[in-house]
This record gives structure tokens, C-alpha cells and sequence, in this order.
């Protein structure tokens, strides 16, 4: 659970377009990065996991760097 709450407000005109005012909403929490904390925060990832993950991220990398196609 996020321990900081995060609001977004939008203000809007009256009779404006609805579809224009949640494409700004939209936009504004992809701004915000609000997905990635929860997303972040939907499980645990171990220390030694999140290395692990990063060197096989880095062999992949290289391999495609130094590969001959």
C-alpha cells in the first residue's frame, strides 16, 4: 500500500467535451507516474532478485550489442 496519497484534480469547464477532460485526465496521471508507484508497490521484489534481474537485463544487452547477424 502507498504510504503517501496522491490526489489529481481537474477542473473543468461547464458543457465542455467529456471525452477532452478525461483525455487531459489521462494524460495528467501519466504525468504523475501514479501507475508506476502502484504497480511498484503490488509485490515484493528481493534485493538479490532485483540484481539478479538487472545482470541478465545486462548480459542481454550485450549480447545484443557484440552479436553478428
Amino acid at each position: 500500500m502507498l504510504k503517501q496519497k496522491m490526489k489529481l484534480i481537474l477542473k473543468y469547464k461547464k458543457g465542455e467535451d467529456i471525452d477532452k477532460v478525461l483525455k487531459r485526465y489521462r494524460k495528467k496521471i501519466e504525468k504523475s507516474d501514479l501507475i508506476k508507484a502502484v504497480k511498484k508497490h503490488q509485490e515484493y521484489i528481493k534485493p538479490s532478485q532485483k540484481r539478479r534481474n538487472n545482470l541478465i537485463k545486462a548480459r542481454y544487452k550485450q549480447f545484443l550489442k557484440y552479436s553478428i547477424d
